[in-house]
């Protein structure tokens, strides 16, 4: 520890090195990796006949062992210590006479101008850029103005670096505003993880005449598992791709020492487009006792279900793991952009890469079992993609989910874990049956997915909760034909709305959506379309209802928030926080009718905020509910501005019945597994 630098400031001090290099004595100190680790990538950017320089070479056995192998002869080494520079001399003197040690200063080089054909940094850019201060960055300016300067035309500085986020960043927009391409590979190391977890890079980059003008950058990186170069769009996405593959060694790092106490995840990309193509979540069960055959499993998510509780959730990955019974499982996800054979294939593709994260101890050669729901990947087509100037990215999905049902599924892709809307499919009616034509030889075509929307069924539970809500409009209101009038803000894929409209059949239905893009998709892809007991107004919810409050008051019996955030920094993603203010909840308050009921679904993870959120409600609202919703984030609030519309859950389950009831007696029901009085027997006054 004593050959430590006190401050950053050393690095760059002669006296400094000259006492390292006096204490160590003769033995070789190398920075990041050795010679036969760096081999690969120095054959392709070092030729035999080509002139190297080698800055802050130390005592490092590198130009030697290139010497040595025939990679190249004519090599020049420089440092700023005096000392180990007489140290290398004595050793390579007589043995390698082509190669010279010079003590010199990078910063202010004796070379003439284009003299060295490949310029070689080991470790010498990191040592020097340890902050973000003036006097560094200035000094880092001149190393590389010097560097540029003694590099012919077409000559390439390999600089071997940890490449920390500002020393790469600084070096990448150095040389490629300079016209350089620039292209980072990463180095396949094997030193101990517990001794060395970060990854080792070597930046290259070629030195070519500046175009006039705005020329493109060439920005390049090479992973360790592939040769092909990736080319990128910017600086901050290369130090993004480098950053990833950081990740990936921190995490091997961290599974290798032996169960883990919280989930870790990570993504593998494709090779050829760099784009996510499967998520892996690391679950360690430390119930489970490891043995040969229960040690590590890999568990393929079915296309499309990636959202579901038991593979979206910390939770519910923790219960999939404990029931597989194997001591760390780690789940892949599939990512909707990309295309996947069948299991084999995943299997095969997945094999190498996930025994890396596999627990310590398993045995060589030891076969890993790929799972799965029922042995396939399920089903996932993209029926439509669009982007909307208020939405951003999103698609329209068809999903095989349990028991062969497929559903519908409306997805933004700024939060792509989310589930925005969804619709069970019918299964389609059989095709009349045809004779066989015996010319006809051609084969029959997979049928696919169904096409018409099941409106009797709704997928999510927090709409089921909603829709129950209506039950506290009263004992004899709303029986399935009583007028009533309901305002739903968020249209989404319109399942909501469509629900109420069909079920309540004098329902009138006013809806407020912000998106004009969603009423198209929801027309379009759900079913959804407008009546005269449907309307659909394309406004902003806060107004539209500030200027109900202002011409109309006491006009709704049900209002329904249902309105996702577009901000994500924020620790309440449904509604915006605009919605609850305690002013606009008082507009909310105002058009809804004495015995009316508010209906509020909020997702909100931050405890603070959701409490600050209750008590403005509070304050509005006297009497308050609330539904909490399974293995979801999902809170159910039901307002009601009159006290004494006050029931328990025993009033509510009744009235639940009686609704249900009529339903029946009306020829009116919807799908057999929502049971209105299931989801009010679980209702809490607040």
């Amino acid at each position: 520890m004593e050959l430590l630098p006190r401050s950053p400031e050393e690095f760059g001090s002669a006296r400094y090195w000259d006492r390292f290099f006096r204490q160590r004595g003769q033995r070789a100190f190398e920075w990041y990796g050795a010679f036969p680790e760096l081999c690969p990538v120095l054959l392709k950017y070092v030729r035999p006949r080509d002139k190297v320089l080698v800055v802050g070479c130390g005592n490092s056995e590198l130009s030697e062992q290139m010497y040595d192998t025939g990679m190249c002869e004519d090599i020049v080494n420089i440092d700023i210590s005096d000392a180990v520079i007489r140290q290398m001399q004595e050793r390579s003197a007589s043995r390698r006479p082509k190669m010279s040690y010079l003590q010199m200063d990078m910063l202010q080089m004796d070379f003439p101008d284009a003299h060295f054909q490949v310029a070689l940094d080991k470790g010498t850019l990191d040592a020097i850029l340890t902050d973000d201060e003036e006097i560094t960055l200035c000094k880092v300016d001149r190393m590389f103005a010097e560097i540029s300067r003694v590099l012919q035309v077409g000559g390439r500085y390999l600089c071997v670096s940890l490449a920390q986020a500002h020393v790469l960043k600084k070096a990448v927009e150095y040389f490629s505003q300079a016209g350089w391409v620039v292209r980072v590979h990463e180095v396949a190391t094997s030193r101990d993880k517990q001794q060395f977890v970060l990854p080792v890079f070597v930046y290259v980059m070629t030195k070519f005449k500046k175009i006039p003008g705005s020329a493109p950058q060439i920005l390049e990186i090479c992973p360790e598992e592939q040769d092909k170069p990736l080319r990128l769009e910017s600086t901050e996405r290369l130090v993004e791709a480098v950053k990833d593959r950081q990740h990936y060694a921190l995490v091997c790092s961290q599974l290798s020492k032996g169960p883990c106490g919280e989930q870790l995840s990570l993504d593998l990309c494709d090779k050829a487009s760099g784009r996510p193509r499967y998520t892996l979540h690391v679950v360690d069960s430390p119930a489970v006792k490891p043995s040969r055959d229960n040690r590590f499993a890999i568990f393929i998510i079915p296309q499309g279900r990636e959202t579901e509780w038991l593979f979206g959730t910390e939770e519910g990955r923790r219960q999939l793991a404990a029931s597989a019974g194997f001591g760390r499982l780690v789940t892949a996800a599939l990512h909707r952009e990309q295309h996947y054979e069948g299991m084999a294939s995943i299997q095969a593709e997945l094999s190498g890469k996930v025994m890396e994260l596999a627990l310590p101890g398993l045995p060589a050669r030891q076969q890993v079992p790929f799972l799965s729901v029922g042995g396939d990947i399920g089903v996932r087509t993209v029926q439509h993609s669009d982007t909307s100037p208020l939405s951003g990215e999103f698609v329209v999905e068809d999903v095989k989910g349990d028991d062969a049902c497929y559903f519908r599924r409306l997805v933004f892709l700024s939060n792509r874990n989310v589930v925005q809307s969804e619709a069970r499919l019918l299964a389609p009616a059989p095709p009349p049956a045809q004779k066989k034509r015996k010319k006809d030889k051609k084969k029959p075509g997979l049928a696919g997915p169904p096409m018409a929307i099941d409106k009797s069924y709704l997928c999510c539970e927090h709409h089921k909760a909603m829709v129950a809500g209506l039950c506290l409009l009263g004992s004899s209101n709303p029986l399935p034909g009583a007028p009533i009038a309901v305002l739903v803000v968020g249209l989404g894929g319109g399942s909501l709305p469509l629900f109420v409209h069909d079920y309540f059949s004098q329902a009138h239905v006013a809806v407020v959506e912000i998106d004009p893009s969603m009423l198209e998709v929801a027309t379009r892809w759900f079913g959804f379309s407008q009546g005269d007991r449907m309307q659909v107004h394309i406004a902003d919810g806060l107004d539209h209802i500030a200027k109900l409050a202002a011409e109309a008051p006491a006009q709704y019996d049900a209002i329904m928030f249902d309105v996702d955030s577009k901000d994500l920094t924020v620790g309440m993603s449904c509604p915006p926080p605009a919605f609850v203010e305690k002013p606009f909840l008082e507009k909310v308050k105002t058009i809804l009718k004495p015995k009316g009921v508010f209906v509020l679904n909020l997702v909100c993870r931050d405890a603070r905020l959701k409490e600050s959120v209750l008590a403005i409600l509070r304050e509005v609202f006297p009497l308050l509910y609330v539904r909490r919703i399974d293995g979801e984030v999902n809170e159910i609030l039901f307002c009601q501005p009159c006290p004494e519309s006050r029931r328990d859950a025993v009033e509510l389950t009744v009235l639940a019945q009686a609704l249900e009831g009529s339903m029946q007696q009306l020829g009116r029901t919807w799908d057999s597994s929502y049971v209105l009085a299931d989801m009010l027997q679980a209702i809490t006054i607040l």
